[in-house]
């Protein structure tokens, strides 16, 4: 079992660095905590924080999921932060330096930390409408490609969570990540468990120990913790694994309870990151929504592929340029859904046609605006495709 979630995690860790750093691939979109701190903007106005997008949200709707069948396998199998710090502990122990034991009471307190690391991320994150956990994140440090964006307190965090982790067993995961702290009230009520047949143990403490979460497994008659990650090192190292009375038992709950094996928990890996995957490219929600007036009885709507139209920000002056007040201006009831992203993005406008048509919206986004108020011009950053505001082409 340990070797097969070796496998896993590598897998996984490699697939995160391969899309990144040979496909170019904007991994930031994928992160389960990204949806956590875009969930509320986008419920509440309908829009994303710039470098997010509808991914981060059926990412972590399946992470949910996830860890409501499996409890924190997300941590245990997926989580490159928490590949890499287990990785330097093992490596850490061949070479002859045992982790350091928490106290229960002291570990229990140190637990409560990453709420209070989630509660600030949150805050700082709703009230400015941006990242803030971007510039400390060490997953962002190693999935950004070490653009212009990251600051060198990633590392900072990063080499930190490093040197702790040859001392101290996955210290990060265990105390201050976010991410564990929105999953816990999740995992707390997960299907699957560890159970121990009181009358088949033999009290040796091996599974307490290899317990890479600190979890008393030798204690209880069922692992209900929170922040178990299903990693089933406990059950690999008892000596009562027997098929016929085996003295730890990992599956869903029952008074006799049925044994799963490894590979149902990858497949529900798999089936859940999947869904994400597939809802993404078959449900495309926009990222960005604005309306202005109230709809009339009659719309017309125009689609639109636009060169510049790469992150919220620049959404927000696609809707500047649409609600202009020159001889380009857009009367009438206008909304605008976007899909900012690479080259060429899509933006859908809603336009009444009694008042207004859509090369007028074309038009409108194109031309150049002198803005009264600062009294200047200010040139479009967009280019449509297929449409040659001037006429100029052959």
């Amino acid at each position: 079992m340990k070797a097969t979630r070796r496998v896993i995690q590598a897998a996984f860790l490699a697939l995160t660095v391969i899309g990144v750093y040979l496909v170019g691939g904007h991994a930031e979109r994928w992160c389960p905590f990204g949806g956590v701190e875009a969930l509320y903007g986008y419920l509440a106005e309908g829009n994303l924080i710039c470098s997010l997008g509808i991914s981060n949200l059926y990412i972590l709707l399946a992470v949910l999921v996830m860890t409501l069948l499996l409890r924190r396998a997300f941590c245990g199998y997926m989580c490159p932060v928490g590949a890499l710090s287990e990785w330097v502990q093992r490596g850490a122990q061949r070479l002859g330096i045992r982790p350091l034991s928490v106290p229960r009471p002291l570990d229990r307190a140190l637990s409560l930390l990453k709420y209070v690391v989630l509660a600030v991320v949150l805050y700082f994150t709703w009230r400015t409408g941006e990242l803030v956990l971007r510039g400390y994140d060490p997953c962002y440090a190693l999935i950004s490609r070490h653009g212009e964006d990251i600051t060198v307190w990633a590392y900072v965090v990063s080499g930190a969570i490093v040197a702790a982790s040859i001392m101290l067993t996955v210290p990060f995961c265990r105390w201050l990540c976010p991410l564990a702290a929105t999953l816990n009230p999740f995992s707390r009520f997960g299907l699957a468990r560890v159970r121990r047949q009181a009358e088949a143990c033999l009290d040796c403490g091996h599974c307490a120990r290899e317990c890479p979460m600190a979890i008393p497994v030798d204690e209880v008659e069922q692992v209900t913790a929170a922040r178990c990650i299903s990693c089933l090192n406990c059950v690999s190292v008892c000596p009562r694994s027997e098929p016929g009375a085996p003295a730890l038992v990992w599956g869903p709950p029952g008074r006799h309870p049925r044994a799963w094996s490894q590979a149902v928990l990858l497949v529900v890996l798999l089936a859940c990151i999947g869904g994400a995957v597939a809802a993404s490219a078959l449900i495309a929600l926009p990222s960005f929504v604005s309306a202005r007036g109230e709809p009339s009885a009659h719309t017309e709507t125009v689609d639109l592929k636009i060169t510049g139209l790469t992150c919220r920000g620049r959404a927000t002056l696609l809707l500047y340029f649409l609600e202009r007040d020159d001889e380009f201006a857009l009367p009438g009831y206008v909304r605008v859904e976007a899909w900012p992203g690479p080259d060429p993005a899509v933006a859908r406008v809603t336009f009444d046609p009694a008042v207004t048509t859509a090369e007028a919206v074309r038009q409108a986004i194109s031309a150049p605006y002198f803005d009264h108020t600062g009294n200047l011009w200010r040139m479009p950053p967009f280019a449509l495709e297929g449409y040659d505001p001037f006429g100029l082409a052959p």
